[in-house]
């Protein structure tokens, strides 16, 4: 509960540039910023806000961006979707049957 109050208040901000299969993505919050390099298709690692290790990758799969994480501590999978509709991103999560959703504007 106090993960998903402090979400609420970060102020994400996300900035996604795209060549090719190649991604730089830049998260800006209240509490970090970070910048990230990934192929599509190639595994990579990264932290989520709260210090929770995952290694994955992404892929596209028509218009939508999936990503499949595994969890380094307890290797449990996480699935992220993001999908670009009109002047927004709605990114989704699934973990162990629970579902989340954010919806970025474009600024």
């Amino acid at each position: 509960m106090v993960k998903r109050k402090l979400a609420a208040h970060d102020n994400l901000k996300i900035t996604l540039e795209q060549n090719g299969d190649k991604f730089h993505v830049k998260e800006s919050s209240n509490f970090r910023t970070l910048e990230i390099d990934f192929t599509l298709g190639v595994t990579f690692e990264y932290s989520l806000a709260d210090g929770t290790e995952l290694s994955g990758s992404w892929a596209m799969e028509g218009d939508i961006m999936k990503g499949i994480f595994f969890r380094k501590d307890n290797g449990k999978q996480l699935t992220t979707t993001r999908v670009i509709a009109g002047d927004e991103m709605i990114q989704s999560y699934n973990y162990e049957g629970v579902d989340a959703k954010r919806i970025f504007k474009r600024g």
